[in-house]
């Protein structure tokens, strides 16, 4: 399979998975044009509004066209900072929640593995209209398996690595986190370790998406859930100054 990805794609997913957000955006921008030219309000206050308005559809962009198109992300050399040895690993779990660019990626850097792909994806629960639309463009890895949250069909200890890549945000209550990391401990062999990658909602990611950082967990958040789930560690390595690589052991 061709894993190649096209110019731009990162920043054209988030265009196309959110338009929701950007038609109605400029909407109001274009309300709030018209009504200056119809009403007497101070050019400051006006310039202000208009600025905001352009800064919070525009950089999200910019940044997500830097960390999915220009980081070298889907390169995945970053893996050599998660101190694997890969002719010991023997079987890798790859989970998302209904988009996946990246399995055929992890296939192609751990050739001798055997790669069980799962999407925990549940309509009932997981319910942004953007996880929806990438649902309907992704590219399915042969023999993906559906799964709820806190039960995967596979034996305790046989898994050397699991990979959870930009997906297990959209979990969105911390029971249902803690009950699904619980199951990838399970999993786990004794040597094994999870591999989450994953935006913050912290400082950074407040200037690169306002409020739309909401949508992600602080490091607090996760890093209760992974040690209410048995991990013992729980080591944070910077990819960008937007997205974290979080490595647990359990």
């Amino acid at each position: 399979m061709e894993t190649k990805r096209r110019k731009f794609q990162g920043v054209l997913n988030i265009l196309s998975f959110n338009r929701h957000f950007y038609i109605v955006g400029i909407g109001i921008l274009a309300v709030i044009i018209i009504s200056h030219q119809l009403f007497a309000w101070p050019d400051l206050l006006y310039r202000i509004i208009v600025a905001a308005f352009i800064y919070g559809l525009l950089i999200p962009l910019i940044v997500s066209a830097y960390v999915y198109d220009f980081s070298g992300y889907y390169h995945f050399k970053w893996l050599k900072d998660c101190e694997i040895d890969q002719s010991t690993v023997k079987q890798i779990l790859n989970i998302n929640a209904g988009f996946d660019e990246t399995s055929f990626i992890i296939k192609e850097n751990f050739p001798q593995a055997d790669l069980k792909v799962f999407d925990f994806y549940d309509a009932k629960r997981h319910t942004e209209p953007a996880i929806v639309r990438a649902r309907k463009v992704s590219i399915i890895y042969p023999d993906t398996q559906q799964m709820v949250s806190n039960s995967i069909s596979l034996p305790d200890q046989s898994v050397d690595i699991i990979f959870l890549l930009s997906a297990v945000h959209e979990i969105r209550l911390n029971e249902e986190k803690v009950l699904f990391l619980k199951e990838c401990h399970r999993l786990c062999k004794p040597d094994g370790k999870i591999i989450m990658v994953e935006h913050l909602r912290d400082f950074p990611n407040f200037l690169a998406f306002s409020v739309g950082f909401t949508h992600f967990f602080s490091k607090t958040v996760w890093k209760n859930a992974f040690k209410k789930a048995g991990f013992t560690t729980f080591n944070e390595v910077k990819f960008t100054s937007f997205m974290s690589i979080f490595i647990s052991n359990p």
